[in-house]
C-alpha cells in the first residue's frame, strides 16, 4: 500500500562575497647627503741652520798663513830679530869695552857666531788639537696647520605612502527554492 507523501525539497541560498584587499604601498627615498671636506691648510716656515767652521788656527800652525798673515808675521819676526841683534850687539859692544877686565871676549865672541844652533827636529805641520773651531746653529722649522672641519648639509626626504582601501561586496549566488511535491494522492 501507497500512502500519500508531500516531498520537499528545498536549496538554500548562497551569498556571495567579492573581497578587493586593500594595498599599501610604502617607499622611502634616501636622504639627500652632500660631505665636502675643505683641505687643512699647512704652513711651514723654516730658518736654516748655520755651520761656521774657523780653520784659520789650524792653518796658521801648519804654516799656510794669508798673505796679509804672512806679511804681519814676517814683520813682527823682523821687529823681534832686529831688536834681539841690537841687543846682543850692545851686550857684546859692553863686553869688549870691559876687555881690561879679564876673559876673553873675542873668542867667546868668536865661538858663539861660528856655529848655528842645531835645528829641533819634529813634525810641525799637524795643527794641534781643537785648532779647527765649528760653532753649529740649528735650523728652526715652525709648522702651523689650520683644520678645516667638514660641511656637511642633509635633507631628509619623508615617506611616501600609496594606500587604497579595500573592499567587499556581496551578493546573492543562489536564490533558495522550496519545491513541494505530492505523490500518491490518487486512492
Amino acid at each position: 500500500m501507497q500512502f500519500p507523501q508531500i516531498r520537499l525539497q528545498s536549496q538554500h541560498a548562497q551569498i556571495q562575497l567579492s573581497i578587493k584587499d586593500a594595498t599599501l604601498e610604502m617607499q622611502q627615498p634616501k636622504a639627500d647627503l652632500s660631505i665636502q671636506q675643505p683641505p687643512a691648510e699647512l704652513s711651514i716656515r723654516t730658518t736654516p741652520g748655520k755651520l761656521n767652521i774657523d780653520q784659520s788656527q789650524a792653518w796658521a800652525e801648519m804654516n799656510l798663513k794669508t798673505i796679509p798673515q804672512l806679511v804681519q808675521d814676517f814683520a813682527a819676526e823682523g821687529r823681534s830679530k832686529s831688536l834681539e841683534g841690537i841687543g846682543r850687539r850692545a851686550s857684546e859692544g859692553a863686553e869688549l869695552m870691559q876687555i881690561e877686565n879679564g876673559g876673553d871676549p873675542l873668542v867667546s865672541q868668536a865661538v858663539n857666531h861660528a856655529f848655528e844652533p842645531m835645528k829641533r827636529l819634529g813634525i810641525t805641520f799637524i795643527p794641534s788639537p781643537f785648532s779647527v773651531k765649528m760653532n753649529y746653529q740649528p735650523a728652526e722649522v715652525q709648522v702651523d696647520v689650520k683644520v678645516n672641519k667638514p660641511i656637511i648639509e642633509s635633507s631628509i626626504n619623508k615617506p611616501v605612502i600609496h594606500y587604497e582601501k579595500g573592499s567587499v561586496e556581496t551578493s546573492l549566488k543562489l536564490k533558495e527554492d522550496l519545491q513541494i511535491d505530492f505523490v500518491n494522492i490518487t486512492v
